[in-house]
């Protein structure tokens, strides 16, 4: 890492009495009550550079400031008068970049995840020529033209799609936004793009669909789960555009119902059931899975494997008690359209959900249902997505795969 100073002048931070605990640990966030709030420090622009101290005046770092947020400053690096710019931005990249090319076969690949990557906020996807960055943050807003400038010096993209249109921006007090940026190799038609997934090949929009228009976490769990379906009858609930279903059909499954909401999800689907050949094994059915899991029960239609993998049912605190009975109520509906014997796999991608509170309500849901169970596997994201050890908030996706009698 560069050891290159800033010129002086950045402003200081200081932290309450004995606030710099945590940070010491290697804690990355310091909250709005742990500062000493001046009147210079509220007049600071939002995502402003500061100098971290604690309450006697010993540097603790380089961190971005937002005087409106919870998470009052984000820490860039411990060195405080590092330069943060786009070579620290490059430096920062490349290193992830690397980790991922010796997990991962292709330029295919989540490859930043915010602070567990040192860049808080900052979320990139790299599918092939496109690239698709979320600057969750506005310490990260403000890095914008250097961390682009970075971008296009490492991967060389044909294709820059700025999906900046998450909730975090409207509590960071920034506008939500899509901006499309032609990269230093010139870019192509806008629309889907091609992800290469081990065998199966997918279509994701990063322009219209969900987060950056695909969820490469579950990329491992998709290949773990594809292992249940030769010969099987599946249903893949809250299908998005197919990632459990595909693999499953390209596994040997004897038939794949893909389920969901949207219908723009669904035509995904079967353009990529066609484009690995399996289309006559997946048919789509539109709707709320809630409503149609009791459909098919009524029905009295079963599954040998039946896949559950809905978006964040708790996206507050606030929202945890309807989303632990949410996942309970799933969990019943779900097991009722399990053939004995068969299997049942169970996601959450809530951070504000603890595994323990999820597995507690997927057996409460499998107890209302009556039906016997053995956990055959948990786990969490694909490792494009690390975990920064003093944030469990960033190990928020959870998965359980049930055998039932």
């Amino acid at each position: 890492m560069s050891n290159r100073k800033t010129a002086v002048g950045r402003p200081s931070l200081r932290l309450k009495s004995k606030a710099e605990r945590r940070l010491l640990l290697g804690h990355p966030w310091v909250f709005s009550n742990e500062l000493e709030m001046t009147a210079e420090a509220k007049a600071l622009d939002l995502g402003t550079l500061v100098r971290l101290e604690t309450h006697d005046g010993r540097a603790l770092g380089v961190a971005s400031f937002n005087r409106h947020t919870l998470i009052a400053a984000r820490v860039l690096a411990r060195d405080p008068e590092a330069e943060i710019d786009k070579v620290f931005l490059l430096e920062r990249l490349e290193r992830a970049m690397r980790l991922r090319e010796r997990l991962i076969d292709g330029p295919y690949y989540r490859l930043c995840h915010a602070e567990a990557d040192g860049l808080p906020g900052l979320v990139i996807d790299r599918f092939g020529e496109t690239v698709v960055l979320q600057c969750n943050t506005a310490g990260m807003q403000a890095l914008e033209t250097p961390l682009i400038e970075a971008i296009d010096k490492l991967l060389q993209p044909r294709r820059l799609v700025l999906r900046n249109d998450s909730p975090a921006r409207t509590l960071e007090g920034l506008e939500q936004e899509t901006r499309v940026l032609d990269g230093t190799a010139g870019g192509p038609p806008e629309g889907p793009v091609e992800v290469q997934e081990y065998a199966a090949r997918f279509l994701a929009d990063p322009l219209r669909g969900q987060k950056t228009g695909w969820f490469y976490d579950q990329r491992d769990n998709r290949r773990w789960v594809a292992q249940l379906a030769p010969g099987a009858r599946v249903l893949d609930a809250y299908c998005y555009s197919g990632g459990f279903a595909i693999q499953a059909a390209l596994a040997g499954a004897e038939s794949v119902t893909a389920l969901d909401r949207s219908e723009s999800a669904l035509s995904l689907v079967e353009a990529t059931a066609a484009l690995n050949k399996v289309a006559n094994r997946i048919a789509t059915r539109r709707g709320d899975v809630f409503r149609k899991l009791a459909e098919l029960a009524t029905a009295g239609d079963s599954f040998n494997l039946v896949i559950c993998d809905p978006p964040a049912f708790a996206k507050s605190k606030k929202d945890l008690p309807p989303a632990l009975r949410g996942y309970r109520k799933l969990t019943k509906l779900a097991a009722n359209l399990v053939a004995p014997g068969g299997y049942l796999v169970l996601c959450s991608c809530s951070h504000h959900v603890s595994a323990e509170a999820f597995a507690e309500q997927c057996a409460r849901g499998l107890a209302d249902a009556e039906r016997p169970a053995r956990i055959l596997h948990r786990a969490s994201a694909a490792p494009d997505h690390p975990v920064h050890p003093q944030l469990p908030e960033s190990d928020y996706l959870k998965c359980l795969v049930f055998a039932l009698d």
